[in-house]
Order: C-alpha cells, then sequence, then structure tokens
C-alpha cells in the first residue's frame, strides 16, 4: 500500500497522528505539505503576521521529525484542489490519508479534492483527530446538537474516552526511489514579506510538548483561581498548539486529567472549544450570521474613529486598551481581557462583533474560526448559550478585581507605569499635573451612558415581533 499523508496546518506533529501511524503500518508513506497561496501569497501572510510565523516554525519542525523518522516532508506549492490529485497520480498512491476540518470552507475544499481522487482511482480518507470527539456524535434526546453548553459537557463526559494515544513511528520508509520529489523550500519569514516576531511563542511538536509538561507540572494547579487574574501566568499557553496541531487535543487531555480534580476548570475549558467546533459543523452559517435569529439585523453602529481608538489600544480604559495592545504585540490576549475587550466594543461602542472576530482572527496566533467566532458571539450575547445580552463587563470592576496591583495594565500601557494601583485602572483621578504627563486620552465613552444606549437599543430591537 502506498499513502500520501496530506499534512494541512491542523496537524503538524508526528505523535498521535492517525493518517500517519495508518500509512506507516500500510507500506509506503509519501508526506505532503501544499503551500497554498489562500495562505502563503506575501500579501496574504502579511494579513495572517503571528499565525503566520507559528506555522512556518511548526512546518520546519514537522519537517525536521520526519527526516528524522527516514521519511521526507515534499512542500509544494499551489492550491490544494489541484496540487493534491495531480500529485496522488503521478506518485501513484493508492490512497490519501488527511484530518478532517469541520470549516465550510475547509468542507468545499475536500468535496472538491475528493471528487478529483474519485476521478483517478484514488481512496480519499479523513481522519478525526481536530476534536475530541466527531463532530456531529454528541447529541440530545432528541438526536440534536446541544444549545447549551452545560449538557454538552455533560454528554461528552459520559462518551468521552481518549483510549491510548498513537504513538510516534519509531521509523518510517524511506521516499520511494521511483517517485519524484518536487518539494520546495519552507519558504523564509522574508519571501513571506514578514519580520520576525520575538515576543511569539516557538513553534513545533518538541516546544509544544515542554509547554504542555510545565504547565501540567506548575500552573494547572491553581488554574481554577489563576486563569482570570490578568497579572499572573495562570493560563495554558498551548492555544496555539492545540490550532496547529503540534499537540493533539487528546494529548492535553489526557495530560491534565492526570492532575485529578484540580484540571476540572481546565477540561471545562478544552470542551468548550470542544463545543464551538460541534457547533459550526452543525450550522456552518455562524461564521456569516448571528446564532440568535432575533439579533439578524441589529443596528450596529458605523464609528471609524472609536473603532480605531478600540484596534490601537486608545479608548481611555485601561483594561480594554491593554488587551488591544497586546493582541498586536504578542498575537495573544489572556482570556479574562479577551472578554472584556469584546464585551467593551460590542456593547459600550455598540460596534458588530464580526468586525472584532475578524480583527483578532487576523492577529491572534492560536486564531482558529470556531473558538474565535463562539467567543465573540458569546460576548455580543447573540451566540448559542451566550451570556444575557443584558450583561455588561464594566472594565473598571474588572481591572479592579482581576489585576488589582495594575501589573497587567502596566506592562502593556506604560504611559500610566508611574500611576499607583488605586489609580491604574481610573487614571482619569490622577493628579491634573500628572494627568498632562501621561500623554493617556480619557475616556472615550461614559460607562454608565454607553451602558444605558446598549440596553435600550437591544431592548427595541429584541421586542421586534419577528426577532
Amino acid at each position: 500500500m502506498r499513502s500520501l499523508v496530506w499534512f494541512r496546518g491542523k496537524d503538524l506533529r508526528v505523535a498521535d497522528h492517525g493518517p500517519l501511524a495508518e500509512a506507516a503500518a500500510s507500506g509506503e508513506v509519501l508526506p505532503l505539505f501544499v503551500l497554498d497561496p489562500y495562505f502563503f501569497e506575501p500579501a496574504r501572510a502579511r494579513e495572517l503576521p503571528h499565525r503566520m510565523q507559528f506555522l512556518r516554525d511548526s512546518l520546519l519542525a514537522l519537517e525536521a521529525n520526519l527526516a528524522r523518522l527516514g521519511s521526507r516532508l515534499q512542500v509544494v506549492p499551489g492550491r490544494s484542489v489541484e496540487v493534491v490529485a495531480r500529485l496522488a497520480a503521478l506518485w501513484k498512491v493508492d490512497q490519501v490519508l488527511a484530518h478532517r476540518w469541520v470549516e465550510p470552507f475547509a468542507q468545499e475544499r475536500d468535496r472538491r479534492v475528493a471528487a478529483a481522487l474519485e476521478r483517478e482511482g484514488i481512496a480519499f480518507r479523513l481522519f478525526e483527530g481536530t476534536t475530541l470527539l466527531p463532530p456531529g456524535s454528541v447529541r440530545n434526546g432528541q438526536d440534536a446538537m446541544f444549545r447549551v453548553f452545560t449538557p454538552f459537557s455533560r454528554s461528552c463526559a459520559v462518551k468521552l474516552d481518549a483510549g491510548s494515544l498513537r504513538p510516534a513511528p519509531r521509523a518510517l520508509p524511506p521516499w520511494p526511489a521511483d517517485v519524484p520529489q518536487p518539494g520546495v523550500p519552507v519558504p523564509s519569514l522574508q519571501e513571506l514579506g514578514l519580520d520576525r516576531n520575538p515576543l511569539l511563542l516557538p513553534g513545533g511538536e518538541k516546544a509544544a510538548r515542554a509547554r504542555l509538561k510545565a504547565f501540567v507540572q506548575g500552573p494547572l494547579a491553581d488554574y481554577g483561581g489563576d486563569r482570570d487574574r490578568m497579572d499572573r501566568p495562570g493560563t495554558s499557553r498551548l492555544g496555539a498548539d492545540i490550532k496547529f496541531g503540534t499537540l493533539s487535543v487528546r494529548t492535553v487531555w489526557q495530560a491534565a486529567a492526570t492532575a485529578g480534580d484540580t484540571a476540572r476548570p481546565f477540561l471545562n475549558e478544552l470542551l468548550w472549544r470542544e463545543f464551538s467546533h460541534h457547533l459550526l459543523a452543525e450550522w456552518p452559517e455562524l461564521l456569516e450570521r448571528p446564532f440568535r435569529a432575533g439579533f439578524t439585523g441589529f443596528p450596529w453602529r458605523e464609528d471609524e474613529a472609536t473603532w480605531r481608538a478600540w484596534t490601537e489600544g486608545r479608548t481611555g480604559y485601561p483594561v480594554v486598551d491593554a488587551a488591544a495592545r497586546q493582541l498586536l504585540a504578542e498575537g495573544f490576549v489572556h482570556n479574562r481581557a479577551r472578554m472584556v475587550a469584546a464585551s467593551f466594543l460590542t456593547k459600550h461602542l455598540l460596534l458588530d462583533y464580526r468586525r472584532g472576530e475578524a480583527h483578532y482572527l487576523r492577529w491572534l496566533t492560536d486564531g482558529d474560526w470556531a473558538p474565535n467566532n463562539a467567543g465573540w458571539q458569546w460576548s455580543a450575547g447573540c451566540g448559542c448559550d451566550a451570556q444575557p445580552w443584558f450583561r455588561i463587563f464594566n472594565p473598571l470592576a474588572q481591572g479592579l478585581k482581576f489585576d488589582p496591583e495594575g501589573a497587567y495594565v502596566k506592562r502593556w500601557v506604560p504611559e500610566l507605569a508611574e500611576l499607583p494601583a488605586s489609580q491604574v485602572h481610573e487614571p482619569w483621578k490622577a493628579p491634573e499635573a500628572l494627568r498632562r504627563r501621561l500623554d493617556y486620552p480619557g475616556p472615550i465613552v461614559d460607562h454608565a451612558l454607553a451602558r444605558a444606549r446598549f440596553l435600550a437599543t437591544a431592548k427595541d430591537h429584541l421586542a421586534r415581533p419577528e426577532a
């Protein structure tokens, strides 16, 4: 059996990799990664700088890992819907193996690839592996997808049996002598039009495993409380590893589960990610419109000045601004700060959640369609099992509670570094002479007035008969 293993950007590893293990057990293995211009054309790569740096680093690591096992990753430029079938025919493979994606554009890609391979008489097999359970397999009593997270998570707990992880192959067969090798080098950052950002986490399977080990041995024990503290390193920082598959989500689940009850809050976060993927698989239109039909046609404002202030971190609300600047600088935002920033955009500024969703997807290193969409719809109050639309985060109260000394704010908004903890979240209360030196704007909206405006707007819109 000759198998083409198509690595696709969410499975950049050799351990617990179903297609690779299956191919290795069957005979010859031909690993392929396609440099699709959708991501790798320089103009496109510059739009996704943090993701592309992490992806490139992880691709180089995968290439090295496969070489150590005796194989060779063929990195081939072109459109996936054309390259895969062409090479599969040229290489005379019996089957093409890959991991399944849930995104609607990926479903269409796979439909077209499957049709092209069928014309060549080549089997196309998709494996589960980007989620803990196959999307569509967790159903309620009416055989429908859950609309509320808690019963979904309980049903997952009943069904979930991660089982034994597939180890990395001990060795892989060498590249067949009769098969052409059209691969090119992995493009440099310069070829992609990017400069290296030293603040990003390093990609690759080895770095991912080191992060997982450090988290399980350290912050996991206090995750239940520290995950909300913006001033503490209490989160896992494994988001990009799970998104790009340098670790399988099953590997992360099993490693964390060994900690027992202290791991429950973290495992619940993995189940929220699971929920988001199952939602998108069930309702692919979620990437285009709100889950709650009543929010269709919601009267979001058009205000470029406030939009720019939010994206650049100049709203005058320190936690909101710190989140904006952290995103641009290191492709990561603490989850508590993400929620505060998202609530502020949609409810204080009354700007469309889809603009925030797209902005975060562009800049997050771990930007992934399903969880990013679910998080933004949750914050806006229009998603599946979202926070109530009338719940509005108070940025001041959130800062005082979860960044009490102002360490998070002072790191990302250094203009406020000389303020004492009692004033860092309320710089407008500092003495006038000090305020003039800060080079920091006053609040672009009044919290109470903005809150009242959103509540009135939402109440009026949702009271419509068609809502």
